[in-house]
């Protein structure tokens, strides 16, 4: 019972911030690693991290789910040396009110594969809860049960290469909106790398590229932002016609629930 209680307390923490509704609507044309995306307005995903290293280098994305607690994926190897942002947007500049937070703990999924590429999620503990603010706020994440089928827009984010060949990644936030594949579908383009733990989406156009990996995959769910992917792999071109990968939250929610309860 502890446990169930631990869970529903974490879910109306976020509930009570309301999680996935930007108090900074995003704007989507066309709606209408991030590859003919576009600049997002400012704060209008306010769950966006940069994970960035003790020289400021950002070298990986993540989604803030509570005051907390960050997911990330599990190839991003964050150690507890490393540091999160929060509430940035365009990291070339100094007046963004942003928050540089501390890692108190790191959690890679025990069964992450590095050849296979499942189970790439990794949560951050944070030294200190995050400030939330309109520019800092939580995204909703996807549940065991939910589905989201293919052909579904959605929106991914981050401040990752906008060509694979691309000599640094943009100061400012992108987002590219694309449709969800159903997993025959991607297997199309990948094969049998595709797993059950993988969903894909792009090869509309867009993609996720270098330096997104760990960014958010949200999609609209009875109004607010949802989590259902995190950035995982793709093509090491950034090939806007093959679909990028993303973990499957859905499939590894119940895991990230036992961390976050236990700790």
């Amino acid at each position: 019972m502890a446990f169930l209680w631990i869970l529903s307390c974490l879910a109306f923490v976020s509930a009570a911030y309301g999680c996935g509704v930007p108090a900074i609507k995003p704007v989507i044309t066309g709606y209408a690693r991030i590859v003919n995306g576009e600049e997002a307005v400012p704060h209008s995903w306010p769950w966006q991290v940069s994970l960035q290293d003790q020289t400021g280098f950002h070298f990986c994305g993540g989604s803030l789910i509570n005051e907390w607690w960050v997911v990330s994926a599990a190839h991003c190897n964050v150690r507890t040396s490393h540091r999160v942002i929060l509430g940035e947007h365009d990291r070339s500049s100094n007046a963004e009110a942003i928050q540089t937070m501390s890692i108190a703990k790191v959690f890679k999924h025990p069964n992450f594969n590095l050849f296979t590429i499942n189970n790439d999620i990794l949560l951050i503990k944070l030294a200190t809860p995050a400030q939330l603010s309109p520019q800092v706020s939580p995204v909703c994440v996807a549940e065991t049960g939910d589905s989201f089928s293919g052909g579904m827009k959605c929106v991914t984010t981050g401040w990752g290469l906008t060509k694979y060949n691309a000599p640094d990644t943009p100061a400012i936030l992108q987002q590219a909106s694309l449709p969800l594949l159903t997993n025959d579908e991607c297997k199309r383009h990948w094969g049998n790398k595709i797993t059950g733990l993988m969903i894909c989406a792009g090869a509309s156009g867009v993609s996720s590229c270098m330096g997104d990996s760990g960014g958010p995959l949200v999609c609209e769910k009875d109004g607010a932002w949802t989590l259902v992917g995190i950035v995982s792999w793709g093509s090491s071109m950034c090939s806007t016609s093959m679909p990028a990968v993303y973990a499957r939250v859905t499939e590894l929610r119940a895991w990230a629930d036992q961390i976050i309860a236990a700790n």
